[in-house]
């Protein structure tokens, strides 16, 4: 018996700055990852995708993703979800959630669905997110108690992170499974 092979993204969603709000109280790290509003569902969001990828890609994206995208998780506190997709279809759904703009819900703010990591194992993801989400409170604590009355740092990752998203782009041989 063969085992369906899948694929586990990881993804943050990230508001612009605000222009009408005074930049002074608020960080920058702080301001690019505010929740997300509590009207977002994860059925709401796979809706917004397959009706993303449908635009895109036609009936071939739909009908690839038809059966097999979910959310396995969603933080409205940190704007972070995980999506499991077949593993011969997740570029299609990498590619559909650059191109989404807004938060799939009744007048939803601009933001940029952005993929951190893809994974093979859920187990892995898991690990990547609660990492980035303590790193993310650390680096906003010091930023505020550092410069309190500035916006300073609008750079969101370290130089690791940086090349650890170049290397995971193409998706590296351990995270993967099945050794291919």
């Amino acid at each position: 018996m063969v085992r369906i092979k899948e694929r586990y993204l990881l993804v943050n969603i990230i508001y612009p700055p605000d222009t009408t709000v005074s930049r002074a109280r608020v960080p920058a790290l702080v301001a690019q990852h505010q929740p997300t509003i509590a009207k977002l569902t994860p059925q709401a969001l796979v809706r917004a995708i397959k009706a993303e990828v449908l635009l895109l890609y036609g009936d071939y994206g739909a009908g690839a993703l038809e059966g097999n995208l979910s959310v396995k998780y969603l933080s409205l506190a940190t704007s972070t979800f995980i999506l499991r997709c077949n593993r011969a279809h997740y570029q299609l759904l990498w590619s559909a959630l650059t191109f989404m703009d807004r938060v799939p819900v009744k007048d939803g703010r601009p933001c940029i669905f952005r993929v951190v990591r893809v994974s093979g194992t859920i187990r892995k993801i898991e690990e990547i997110a609660v990492d980035r989400a303590r790193k993310l409170i650390l680096r906003a604590k010091a930023e505020a108690s550092s410069h309190p009355q500035s916006s300073a740092s609008m750079d969101l990752l370290t130089k690791d992170d940086a090349m650890l998203e170049v290397v995971d782009s193409a998706v590296s041989d351990e995270d993967m499974e099945d050794g291919r």
